[in-house]
């Protein structure tokens, strides 16, 4: 089950465990049911994340793109250093913020 915590116009979104293609959907729900209240600042934050793959990327970029659309910002926090790298590699970084753990 994925945290969700509200703070007037920031919502903060936590995935339990990885973000991965098996548990993808039930983020992509949740995230969902977040953007509809079209928050200013949303942040994901990867504490308990370990792994990221190509569809976890994908709902994250999803994510940013809605978020902007609607005047937003998106900043993925607490960011484990291989994924924090293979983000940057990916030019994420000049899209939306990312923060490393520390």
């Amino acid at each position: 089950m994925n945290e969700i915590k509200r703070d007037g116009d920031n919502v903060s979104v936590i995935p339990e465990g990885n973000l991965i293609a098996s548990v993808a959907n039930v983020l992509r729900t949740d995230l969902s049911e977040v953007l509809d209240d079209k928050p200013v600042n949303l942040t994901i934050d990867l504490n308990e994340s370990e792994m990221v793959d190509s569809v976890g990327i994908g709902v994250i970029i999803a994510t940013h793109n809605s978020v902007a659309k609607n005047g937003g910002t998106l900043r993925v926090i607490n960011v484990k250093e291989d994924i924090y790298d293979l983000l940057c590699t990916m030019r994420l970084n000049n899209h939306f913020e990312i923060l490393k753990s520390l």
